[in-house]
C-alpha cells in the first residue's frame, strides 16, 4: 500500500472546509492582546494562553529587539555545544530563584521539555505512572520512554484512588516517576497534589508537575500548583513553558541542582536541538520580571475569567467549574461545535474547537481562555453573545 494512501484520504477537513465552519489555522494579522484582526475584522481573542497579557508589553518588545542587536537571530548550536548564552544563564537562574528550587534548564519548545527530562530519567525497567488526560508532550515523552524499555503505566484521570491503585502494583524499590500536569490544559481543573505527595511518599515516587497553564495564574505570585498547595519542597520537578505567561517561546524544568545537571547531560531534546533564540530568551525573562514586579496581573487574569465563568453558568451553559483561566463550554457534538464556533466567530468572538478523537464523545467543547488585559466590556460582549448564539442553536 502507498505510503500516503491514508493523506489522500483525509477528507475531513476538507469537508468542513466546504461548509466554512474550519475554525483552525486561522491566521492573524494583527495581534493587540485583547483583540485581533484575522480576515480584515476585529475579533475579541476568547482562545488566547497569553495570560498575563504581555506579548504586547512595551518592554517585552523592547528587550527582545535588544537581545536580537546584542546577539544576532539565533544562536546557531546547541545547548550543549555553541548554543549557550549567557542570557541563558542568566533565565535559568531568575527562574529557579522565583520558583525556589535550586536550578532550572531552558529547552526550545514546551513540547521538547517533557521528552528531554522524561527520556533521561526514565530508563530500563524503570516507570512511568501518567494521568490519562496529560498533555500531549508528556505523552510523547512517555511513548519515547518505553521505546526505551521503561515501563508505561497510567492511571484515571485526576483519580487519587485509581493512581494508588496502579501504584501499588509496582515493585517497591523500582524507579518511578508521576506525571502529571498542574492544570490540565482542556478543562483547566487543578490536579488533586495534596494527594498525590501523600501516594508518591508512600511509594517512593518521584513527582513531575507539568505548570504550562498554571505558572502566572495559580499559586503565590503565580508560582504554580506546588506554590497553590504550599507544597514546593514536594515536588521534585516543576516544568513550565514561555509560550503562554512568558509571552515568548521554550519550555524549561526546575529541580535539585544535582537532577537539572544530569538531565543536561543526557536529555536528548536539548543536546540534538539548537538553543532557544535570543528574542525569545529575552522576551520571557522581561515577562518574568513583570510578573514579579506586578503580581496583581495574576489576580486580573483570575477575576477576568470568574467574570465570564459565573456568566456562563448563570446562562445555563454546561461549563467546567475551575479556579484557573481557562473555562470549557461542552456541547456534546462535533457539528454543534463547529457551527457554535462560526456563529461566535461572526460576531466578534473567537474561541477553540476541541472536537473527538481529542476530547472523548459528549466532550466536545468550544474552550475559551482569558487575560489579565481584557476589559468589563470584552468579557461582557463574550458573555453577551455565548447567550445569544446558544438560544439560537438550542445549546441553552
Amino acid at each position: 500500500m502507498d505510503l500516503f494512501k491514508k493523506c489522500y484520504d483525509f477528507t475531513r477537513a476538507d469537508d468542513v472546509r466546504s461548509r466554512g465552519v474550519y475554525p483552525y489555522f486561522r491566521p492573524i494579522e494583527e495581534n493587540e492582546g485583547p483583540v485581533v484582526s484575522i480576515e480584515g475584522k476585529k475579533v475579541i481573542m476568547a482562545g488566547s494562553n497569553n495570560y498575563l497579557g504581555l506579548t504586547n508589553h512595551p518592554k517585552v518588545k523592547e528587550a527582545s529587539i535588544n537581545a536580537i542587536k546584542k546577539y544576532g537571530t539565533g544562536c546557531s548550536g546547541s545547548r550543549y555545544l555553541t548554543g549557550t548564552l549567557d542570557l541563558h544563564i542568566k533565565l535559568e537562574e531568575k527562574l529557579a530563584k522565583y520558583l525556589h528550587k535550586e536550578a532550572a534548564l531552558l529547552f526550545s519548545t514546551g513540547y521538547q521539555t517533557a521528552q528531554g527530562v522524561i527520556l533521561a530519567l526514565v530508563q530500563r525497567g524503570e516507570y512511568v505512572i501518567a494521568d490519562k488526560d496529560n498533555h500531549a508532550s508528556i505523552v510523547a515523552g512517555q511513548l519515547q520512554a518505553k521505546g526505551a524499555s521503561a515501563n508505561l503505566v497510567r492511571y484515571k484521570h485526576n483519580d487519587m484512588d485509581d493512581l494508588e491503585k496502579v501504584i501499588s502494583k509496582i515493585p517497591i524499590d523500582a524507579g518511578k516517576l508521576i506525571v502529571t500536569d498542574g492544570v490540565f490544559s482542556t478543562g483547566g481543573e487543578i490536579v488533586d497534589l495534596p494527594r498525590m505527595v501523600e501516594i508518591a511518599k508512600k511509594y517512593k515516587a518521584r513527582l513531575y508537575v507539568d505548570d504550562a497553564h498554571a505558572i502566572g495564574v495559580i499559586g503565590k505570585g503565580g508560582r504554580g500548583t506546588p506554590s497553590e498547595f504550599d507544597l514546593e519542597d514536594e515536588v521534585d520537578l516543576q516544568m513550565g513553558t514561555f509560550s503562554k505567561t512568558f509571552a515568548s517561546l521554550g519550555g524549561f524544568v526546575a529541580g535539585e541542582a544535582k537532577i537539572i545537571d544530569y538531565i543536561k547531560h543526557f536529555g536528548p531534546a536539548l543536546i540534538f536541538s539548537a538553543s532557544p533564540t535570543p528574542a525569545s530568551v529575552a522576551a520571557a525573562m522581561a515577562a518574568l520580571e513583570i510578573l514579579e514586579q506586578e503580581p496583581e496581573r495574576v489576580e486580573r487574569v483570575i477575576n477576568n475569567t470568574n467574570f465570564v465563568r459565573q456568566g456562563l453558568k448563570e446562562a445555563g451553559f454546561n461549563v467546567i467549574d475551575g479556579r484557573t483561566a481557562i473555562v470549557p463550554v461542552i456541547v456534546g457534538d462535533d457539528e454543534l461545535a463547529f457551527a457554535m464556533w462560526r456563529m461566535l466567530y461572526d460576531a466578534g468572538v473567537f474561541v477553540n474547537v476541541f472536537i473527538s478523537p481529542g476530547v472523548p464523545q459528549g466532550r466536545q467543547m468550544l474552550r475559551t481562555s482569558y487575560m489579565a488585559t481584557h476589559e468589563e466590556s470584552h468579557l461582557q460582549k463574550i458573555v453577551d453573545t455565548f447567550i445569544e448564539v446558544g438560544k439560537q442553536l438550542g445549546v441553552i
